[in-house]
């Protein structure tokens, strides 16, 4: 037959759509065409695929080639088609057959001499690979990363006579089992480290037995940065699925993914002059920004007022729904954002107010302007508000002999209080709507009456309102009481700081 097909995968956003490659010999003066919407690198990669073709002692056709990329209507760019484009020249033209072409799919980047370069975004093809009942061909570069998928067959390939050869039955490859894989990753960063700042501890286990947004006040170099490093640590061990979709972000973005971080939960670090592009992801061909590359990890966002506002108007959104939709003239892509934001900040523009040392002259006007850098409506989805002070030098040297608890202590009870929220709502406290709030953080008349007093003192939203029955859940469940108890919720109350002070500051 002068007609071959072959079966490969394209990329779009965290997607991996099918894509059939159609190769067809006629008569006609020798060439070689590339249709169905390629962009430079696939259009380019007809004198790879050549090159790779002769060099591996192959016949290349002289004919009439064409080769079509189905879907017609779906971009592709890259030179992950390199591999299907001369599996299927190869097939149509008899030099290996076809009959069990249809069980495999193929994915990789040819060098001019015949071998195999790895591509991005291999982790989606694989996960869409499996899904299909199809075994996969990629690069022994990429062979660790598609591996991580349960239940598909990888083979990984140094060469293209490699992937013949097993075609035509001459040498069989093995199914690729990834090694080296840490089902727990150690974080080097204890919480022991931090001395002092209990309240910001306790805070720190709070957010995260309940995957709740923070925020830290404090003066400069009282550990905001150093708590927020080990948040990470403490945090629940990650899901099977949780780390597939960490990493197939990880696969499809400009940094590629790291074999060393499977099962890590991921700390993103973006710098205040970040674009909102950066933070949300974008471009003429959409990539996930530094949202999506936290899902299921942790964004820390220092010294928040120095963010352009506009900039940190765009995480409202994603905070609510924990995914970002980007839309282009040309092409849409939805990327997820279930991140846990983190963000730390300066009391006033020197940084110094409430400091003992009394450095700060800021007015309350500077002050005001300053904390107005940050929208209302931002704050108002972050769930907790922590002053983190200053710490003396008499009391840091008496935290030195104290006996503090480490980040694997601290996990442990954190798993214990996610275990049962997942058990009794099948997610985690901050992820709750509000008719399971009603059922879940049902509240006695008592402590009604003082949440409603709370309420009209500090002028609090209806936001608010269930953001502080959602922390009150998540203290009992640490505690590991069936019902939110007074104490729960007046804690809970305590972490709206932003709240309590811009009342105290205008009354």
């Amino acid at each position: 037959m002068s007609l071959a097909v072959v079966y490969s995968r394209a990329q779009t956003g965290i997607d991996a759509p099918l894509v059939t490659v159609e190769v067809h010999l006629s008569n006609g003066l020798p060439s070689l065409s590339i249709v169905g919407l390629p962009e430079t690198a696939v259009k380019e990669s007809k004198d790879r695929v050549r090159g790779a073709i002769l060099t591996s002692r192959f016949e290349f056709p002289a004919r009439r080639i064409t080769v079509n990329l189905a879907p017609a209507d779906l971009p592709k760019e890259g030179g992950r088609f390199d591999l299907p484009i001369a599996i299927g020249i190869l097939a149509a033209s008899g030099q290996i057959p076809q009959e069990e072409l249809s069980q495999y799919e193929f994915i990789g980047e040819l060098a001019l001499s015949g071998e195999l370069r790895g591509v991005k975004g291999v982790l989606p093809a694989a996960i869409k690979a499996r899904d299909a009942k199809r075994a996969l061909f990629v690069a022994t570069d990429n062979a660790n990363e598609a591996g991580l998928v349960n239940g598909v067959k990888v083979y990984g390939a140094e060469h293209l006579l490699d992937v013949c050869a097993h075609i035509n039955k001459q040498q069989l490859l093995d199914f690729y089992k990834p090694q080296n894989i840490y089902h727990q990753a150690v974080n080097e960063l204890d919480l022991a480290d931090v001395k002092g700042q209990h309240h910001a501890r306790r805070a720190l286990e709070i957010a995260a037995a309940g995957s709740h947004s923070l925020l830290m006040i404090g003066p400069p170099g009282t550990g905001k940065t150093m708590l927020a490093s080990r948040l990470p640590g403490i945090m629940p061990s990650m899901t099977e699925q949780e780390a597939l979709e960490s990493a197939a972000i990880a696969s499809i973005s400009d940094q590629g993914f790291s074999f060393m971080q499977w099962r890590k939960r991921s700390f993103r670090n973006p710098h205040h002059t970040a674009s909102g592009v950066a933070l949300v992801g974008g471009g003429s061909n959409p990539r996930p920004g530094e949202i999506s590359l936290a899902h299921h990890g942790v964004l820390f966002l220092d010294e928040l007022p120095e963010f352009d506002r506009k900039v940190l108007e765009v995480l409202r959104e994603p905070l609510e729904s924990g995914r970002i939709t980007i839309s282009r003239a040309a092409r849409q892509a939805e990327f997820p954002a279930q991140f846990q934001l983190v963000a730390a900040m300066n009391p006033c523009p020197c940084g110094y107010h409430g400091h003992a040392n009394g450095r700060c002259h800021c007015t309350h006007d500077q002050i005001q302007r300053y904390r107005n850098k940050i929208s209302g409506p931002l704050l108002d989805r972050i769930d907790m508000h922590i002053e983190v002070p200053h710490v003396p030098r008499q009391l840091l040297q008496q935290a030195d002999n104290e006996s503090v608890l480490d980040s694997k202590t601290v996990r442990e009870r954190v798993e214990q209080a996610r275990s049962i929220q997942l058990l009794r709502s099948k997610k985690c406290n901050a992820q709750l709507v509000n008719r399971e709030l009603e059922k879940v953080c049902s509240l006695s008349a008592k402590d009604s009456e003082l949440l409603d007093r709370a309420i009209d003192r500090f002028g609090l939203s209806s936001r608010a309102y269930h953001r502080i029955l959602k922390v009150a859940r998540t203290i009992a469940d640490l505690e590991q009481s069936d019902n939110i108890q007074t104490p729960h919720l007046a804690e809970a109350i305590n972490y709206r700081k932003l709240d309590r002070q811009s009342t105290a500051i205008n009354s």
